[in-house]
Parts: C-alpha cells; structure tokens; sequence
C-alpha cells in the first residue's frame, strides 16, 4: 500500500482537521507515494523506534505524539528531534502522527481508556463546538429519495445514536432557464413551477466538499440550490476528556488498586482523598489540567489525567479526586488501539507494536 491510502485511512477515522491549532498531526516526514508492506505503532517517535521500523521491514510509523510541534529551521542533528527526522529521511521511513485528532475521536484515545477503567455510559466531557454544519436544498420530489441516500452515504444525517437523519417539507420552486440552459424538467425561457421538497440535514464541517459533491452528483438539476450552514451546536461524538460511571460503586482505595492494576502503575500523586464512594469518573488522555472544571462540574467523583503541577493540585477545592498518573501512563494503549482499527480496516496488511521504550519519565523506588 501506499502511505498516502493508510494516510487517507486514518483520517476517516480522525480527520487531521479535528486537531487544535497547537498541534502538528499529519504526515512528518516521508513521500505519501511511497509503497509500504507494514507500519510501526509507537506512542512516540524516537531515533530508537527509527531504527526499529527499518530493521523490521515498515516503512512507516505511525505515533501518537508528533516528533515536531514546531518548525524547524535546521537539519544538523543538535538534538533528538533533528536527529530522529534524519535517521527517517536516511532510512526511508515515513512519520504520520495522528495526535489531538485522535484525543478528539469518540472511538479514540479515551474511549480505550473508559474501556479500559471498565466505565459504562461514556460520554464527551467537553464536546467541540462549530465543528457541524447544516445543509439545505430543494429538489424535486420525485427525486428526494434519491438525493437523500446520496447524502447519507456520504457521511450527512448522524445525530448521535442516530443515522439517515433528515427533515423535509414541501413547497413549490420556480425558475426560468436561459437560451444557454439545459433544463431537466420546462423549457428554456418558459417561467416554471416544480413541486419541490426542501431537504435539511445535519453534517460534519470535515465532510464538506464530500457531501456536496454527492448532492450534485445526484441531483438531477442543471443548477443545484443548497446552503450550508454553520452551526454553534455541541458535536456530541466530538471532543475532550470522557467521562462514565461503574456498573457497581467502589471505595477509593479500591478504585486506586483498580487503575493501578489496569495501567501497571508504579505510583499515582493524587489529591485529599475524600471518604465516598468511587461512581462517576472523568478523565482524559495526557495532559487535561484544562479540564478540571468540566470534571467537577459534571459532580465527577474522581478525575483521572496527567501532568497537573504543584498549585493546580489545589483547585479540586476538596470537590473531586485528582488522580494524576503520568502523561505515558495515561495513553499506554494507544499504539495498540491504531493496530487494532489498521486491523480492522486493513486484514491484509502488517501492522506492528513498537517494543522500544519511549517514557521519558522514570521512578526511583526506595
């Protein structure tokens, strides 16, 4: 396969226009042209993990976290960075990172980790805004349904649990074609009136240019009238952090042995424990300081993150649990989650677990 169709793949699954505007997910380095025969899953990418891909026969690697947030105005090896993107380039290996896109997906980052917490009734902790649009347009009632199944294949109609999600009323339409038209129904330079049904569906602002060019594609008019609509609507399947509850409450000294024992943690800083029982948890891959008034607002019983400094420990304000346990830690299990949809999508194509080490972090035990 080529890089650019794994590429093409992992963007349906999270679409590169999902990232925030910090990031930096996409294609690294390497030619989308170029043919591979497998691809290496790392959380992170490092000269190691490089090196391992060439020496296992992948030709790319997919990783979590970007080996290069920023641009860099240099290629002389003066640090990991400029070294990892040469020993790349040298050794023909492409870099995809697929980062807050994937943190964003409802399928992705923390839904394993919900999976993994054995969490029921997920939902987004902070669902995105702006990031759906409404389509109108007028087509002729013989041809709605048509139209309709056009626009559903093409990714329009899904409102949560719900698909082929529409709304339709009737009306009349008029126009009058020039001497330059080719009118499907009337006649050039004749006033007409066309029973018309008034077609709305809801789709996501990465679907687009997909979904207009299946609306054209189906209608049967020379000239195809529609609007698209931008919507402040939350995008329920969209965003950060998640949060779920357990079937059957715990302790909290129970619910700390059982993230422990889920992660391999070797430690977890926490906040003051607060003597109740553990039901609803929020938690986010990584870094969710950002979060905690969300958690919080939701009446979370603990939330689970990473990377919380010394003073944000105290805006838990004796109100939620703050479990932080480590960035790594957190998002463990996301290499194994690209293997396993590449898996799904792909069956006949290798798909590898990178086995180097990349935690930056590690901890001294006395």
């Amino acid at each position: 396969m080529k890089v650019v169709d794994i590429i093409r793949t992992l963007e349906e699954w999270a679409p590169k226009q999902h990232q925030e505007s910090y990031d930096n997910s996409g294609l690294i380095c390497g030619n989308p042209e170029s043919v591979v025969t497998g691809v290496l899953c790392s959380l992170d990418c490092t000269e190691e993990v490089v090196e391992e891909a060439a020496n296992k026969g992948c030709g790319m690697i997919i990783a979590h976290h970007p080996i290069v947030f920023s641009g860099l105005k240099s290629l002389t090896g003066k640090d990991y960075v400029e070294r990892t993107v040469i020993t790349a380039i040298q050794k023909g290996v492409a870099i995809y990172a697929i980062h807050t896109n994937l943190d964003h997906a409802w399928t992705g980052v923390n839904r394993k980790i919900g999976e993994r917490l054995g969490l029921h009734h997920l939902e987004v902790l902070s669902p995105k805004k702006g990031a759906l649009l409404k389509l109108v347009t007028y087509v002729p009632s013989a041809a709605l349904e048509v139209i309709k199944s056009a626009l559903f294949n093409a990714g329009a109609g899904h409102i949560g649990e719900y698909d082929h999600c529409s709304f339709t009323s009737e009306g009349q339409g008029t126009f009058r074609g020039s001497e330059n038209s080719t009118p499907s129904v009337g006649k050039v330079g004749e006033d007409h009136r066309e029973a018309e049904s008034k077609l709305e569906v809801i789709l996501p602002t990465h679907l687009k240019s997909t979904v207009v060019k299946a609306l054209l594609a189906a209608h049967p008019y020379e000239e195809v009238a529609y609007d698209l609509v931008a919507l402040q609507n939350e995008h329920p399947r969209l965003g950060s952090g998640m949060i779920g509850s357990l079937n059957t409450p715990l302790s909290e000294k129970s619910f700390f042995e059982h993230v422990s024992s889920r992660f391999n943690l070797k430690v977890i800083r926490h906040t003051t424990l607060l003597n109740k029982p553990v039901k609803t948890v929020a938690f986010c891959g990584g870094a969710g300081r950002f979060l905690l008034p969300n958690a919080m607002a939701r009446k979370a019983d603990v939330f689970i993150t990473a990377d919380f400094k010394y003073h944000e420990f105290f805006d838990a304000e004796q109100k939620v649990v703050i479990m932080d346990i480590g960035h790594f830690e957190s998002e463990q299990f996301t290499p194994e989650l690209i293997k396993e949809y590449l898996e799904e999508k792909i069956p006949t194509f290798a798909v590898l677990l990178s086995e180097a080490g990349t935690n930056p972090v590690h901890y001294y035990i006395s």
